[in-house]
């Protein structure tokens, strides 16, 4: 099975509270993201600390590495469990980032953003995209290498790097969906039974579930999918 982490995608903390509030024990796990924590700070991630939930802080880090490893050391301050940061700003980087979270936070390195096509990867890296699964992969091998805990990745490339680099490596998968749900601003989005068939670990679900009528319940059927037995098909 994989774990659900719902992302706060609210700008303010009463609306963050409100929705953790109403959605009671059916997870634990809550995503803070640019948005919210530009807007609230530190704040929120005390205030979901308060209610024994666990926290997962995306602010995607991108930066020379001193920065970066400061910015990580105050993150581990807030007793964070999960941080990404970007893996395209190199090995340095991320090593640097790596030393400052030590055994008490897991960093995810973000590879391609679910929102972009290989088309729009293309415009970025001024190079053809043959393949932007193993593009992906690359970057989980260059996260790895570097000391980053876990990953980023659409579903579409969650086999792939589970089978490129095995179970140590945590695959995190965003843009998920509920069945007939829109995919909003995102390129590359599954169900939460298809990210768990790919061998995901963690799904991130926003919309789905926060702006459901029910938010409880759209939440409930997520858990439900995600609680199937977790395999990884071979490629």
């Amino acid at each position: 099975m994989a774990q659900v982490i719902v992302a706060l995608d609210v700008p303010t903390l009463d609306e963050a509270m409100g929705l953790v509030d109403s959605l009671g024990e059916e997870t634990r796990f809550y995503k803070v993201g640019l948005e919210l924590f530009t807007r609230e700070g530190p704040s929120v991630v005390r205030a979901l600390a308060e209610r024994d939930k666990r926290i997962f802080l995306d602010l995607k880090l991108h930066d020379i590495p001193n920065t970066v490893a400061r910015a990580v050391d105050r993150a581990r301050e807030l007793e964070v469990e999960f941080l990404t940061l970007h893996t395209t700003g190199g090995r340095a980087m991320m090593e640097a980032a790596a030393g400052a979270a030590g055994d008490d936070l897991t960093l995810l390195g973000v590879t391609v953003l679910t929102s972009m096509t290989a088309s729009d990867v293309e415009d970025s890296w001024g190079r053809a995209v043959e393949s932007l699964e193993e593009d992906v992969v690359r970057l989980a091998r260059l996260a790895r290498a570097a000391g980053v805990g876990g990953v980023v990745a659409s579903v579409q490339e969650a086999a792939a790097i589970k089978n490129a680099l095995g179970a140590e490596l945590v695959v995190v998968t965003p843009g998920i969906r509920l069945a007939g749900d829109e995919a909003h601003d995102q390129a590359r989005v599954s169900t939460p039974a298809e990210a768990v068939a790919a061998g995901a670990d963690y799904l991130v679900i926003g919309r789905s579930v926060t702006q459901a009528p029910d938010p409880a319940e759209a939440l409930r059927r997520v858990c439900e999918e995600a609680s199937a037995p977790r395999t990884v098909p071979t490629t």
